[in-house]
């Protein structure tokens, strides 16, 4: 059986070095073609999956995607905006779908990917994981059952290098939520309080943000009413969780057309 080379970007990152191991590990038809870091990093050169702590397999990080196309058939990217917007061009031209997990685009970001998608399949989502996945599904559905007599609050949790918040689980939370209560997101979101606050709006959708030690990430979505309330929550303890979920969906993104899909679409939900 002919295996699907996956090409790793940001190879010695916490998500990066998860792909790694997990490629490396895998029973599914998958291999490690390709690692990348960016230009004058000190892991160009160096065995990628030694970089992930593993035995070395013979695959070195490099600098360059555009000269290493025909090394892979699928990008895996966990790194940030730039980094996925600098390769966005160069895997649009070589053919190649893309895996996005990067998270904290702005919208004229958004825009671009959805433009290369018009040539490659992308699949984008805040979180591989099965589990959240999963979540967001419920979260809609008991939305749309709760959110008329219930206060909405998303918490969550993650390490303390992470650069971005809300987390772009939180945010895909929230809109999951908003989606099954059938109003805007954007206009019912609230990021931040402090001082005098006054009393809660009605309808809105309160996100809050704690960042420390190594927590992998956990998400809560508390659904708050008169005399109960409902909590969904999804615990993260281990990176390799992502990482095997963006391996399913860069085996379920190279047998589709040019489009921009997500993990729900992998998953059929």
């Amino acid at each position: 059986m002919n295996k699907t080379r996956i090409a790793v970007l940001g190879a010695t990152g916490r998500m990066g070095r998860a792909v790694i191991q997990t490629v490396c590990e895998s029973t599914l038809p998958v291999v490690l073609g390709a690692a990348f870091e960016r230009g004058g990093h000190a892991a160009v050169g160096t065995d990628a999956a030694q970089s992930a702590g593993l035995g070395a397999c013979g695959v070195r990080i490099h600098d360059d995607v555009a000269a290493r196309t025909d090394d892979f058939d699928v990008l895996v990217d966990f790194t940030r905006p730039q980094g996925t917007l600098a390769v966005l061009p160069v895997c649009a031209d070589a053919g190649k779908p893309m895996i996005v997990g990067t998270t904290g685009f702005s919208d004229g970001e958004k825009a671009r990917i959805e433009a290369a998608a018009q040539r490659i399949p992308i699949c984008m989502a805040a979180n591989f994981s099965v589990g959240v996945n999963l979540c967001l599904k419920l979260l809609e559905e008991a939305a749309r059952v709760l959110a008329a007599d219930c206060d909405i609050e998303i918490v969550e949790a993650h390490h303390r290098f992470k650069v971005d918040a809300p987390s772009g689980t939180a945010l895909a939370m929230g809109e999951a939520v908003a989606r099954g209560a059938g109003i805007d997101l954007g206009r019912h979101a609230v990021l931040s309080r402090e001082g005098q606050t006054g009393a809660r709006p009605k309808g809105a959708i309160g996100f809050a943000t704690v960042r420390g030690g190594d927590v992998v990430g956990d998400h809560t979505v508390m659904f708050l009413g008169d005399g109960e309330r409902v909590e969904i929550t999804h615990k993260a303890s281990s990176r390799l969780n992502f990482a095997r979920g963006a391996l399913r969906a860069a085996l379920w993104a190279q047998a589709r057309e040019p489009g921009l899909y997500s993990m729900r679409d992998v998953l059929g939900l």
